[in-house]
């Protein structure tokens, strides 16, 4: 077997990361928060990249990354909150929105490594 296809898993790096995101913008997604990918380095300082949500209805964020290195499922964390929050409930729904789309965003990344891992090798390196 050719070494360098077995040392070569599917890597979700910055650049793709940044794709499928604007693959999920493309599709008419509204959110009120900011979407971005950052940098993230993994223990071997391969490029991973990170999505980040930043909520407009609450003070916090939602990040999302795949459960371990090179895995196909993806898990959302969101950042705790040093206060209480007590909102109207319009303020209420306006979150549980956002909170929807970044369901929906993380089960679209999710999708779209299970796709990507399906085609490894077939990829460019």
């Amino acid at each position: 077997m050719n070494e360098k296809l077995e040392d070569s898993p599917p890597r979700r790096s910055l650049a793709q990361l940044k794709a499928w995101v604007q693959e999920f913008r493309e599709q008419g997604h509204l959110f009120a928060g900011k979407l971005k990918v950052v940098e993230q380095e993994d223990a071997d300082s391969q490029d991973t990249g990170l999505v980040v949500m930043n909520l407009m209805n609450a003070r916090a964020s939602i990040y999302m990354q795949p459960k371990g290195y090179d895995q196909p499922l993806w898990e959302a964390t969101l950042t705790s909150r040093p206060e209480d929050l007590t909102l109207t409930p319009h303020e209420m729904a306006s979150l549980a929105a956002e909170l929807v789309v970044a369901g929906n965003l993380c089960s679209f990344l999710q999708w779209k490594s299970l796709e990507w891992d399906r085609e490894s090798g077939t990829h460019a390196v």
